[in-house]
Order: C-alpha cells, then sequence, then structure tokens
C-alpha cells in the first residue's frame, strides 16, 4: 500500500492540530486515512505523520488544491514537505 509521509513545521502544534482535525473528512474523500502522527521531542512544533493511500491521483489532487495551501496558511505551517512510498 501507498503511504504519504508529511512533515511539518508550524508555529503553534495546538492551533495546527485543531485545524488539521477539522478536515479529517476532506482526507478521508481524497482517499487518506491517518495512519500515525507525531511530534518532534526537542520541538514540539515540528510534525510528522503518515497517511494510507487509497487513490493516488485523488491524494495528488488534495495536497495540490488550493484549499489545502489555504488550510495550511490558517493552522501555521511554516515549511512542510510530502512524500509517497511504498
Amino acid at each position: 500500500m501507498i503511504r504519504m509521509v508529511c512533515r511539518n513545521k508550524v508555529a503553534d502544534f495546538a492551533k495546527w492540530k485543531s485545524v488539521f482535525d477539522s478536515h479529517s473528512e476532506a482526507h478521508n474523500k481524497a482517499g487518506l486515512s491517518l495512519e500515525d502522527l507525531w511530534r518532534g521531542v526537542e520541538d514540539s512544533n515540528e510534525v510528522v505523520f503518515i497517511f494510507k493511500v487509497a487513490d493516488l491521483d485523488k491524494a495528488k489532487a488534495f495536497i495540490s488544491a488550493p484549499d489545502a495551501k489555504e488550510a495550511g496558511d490558517r493552522s501555521g505551517v511554516i515549511e512542510g514537505n510530502y512524500w509517497f512510498v511504498e
């Protein structure tokens, strides 16, 4: 199965997590199922999370959509990376 591994540096974890959680339905519609989420030990505003990917094309469309950028801005994402792996 394909996974999407994501790393975000955020301004405030609590604010980021609130926005992230509010998008769970959108994640599901994009074929993304949260598998795990971690915070950095030395920097709790460093977040790594993994989604199971049911449909690679839907997942790519989701992360490329303007809504994803808006949600990132609203949640305080400073920088982020993602990788599709299997």
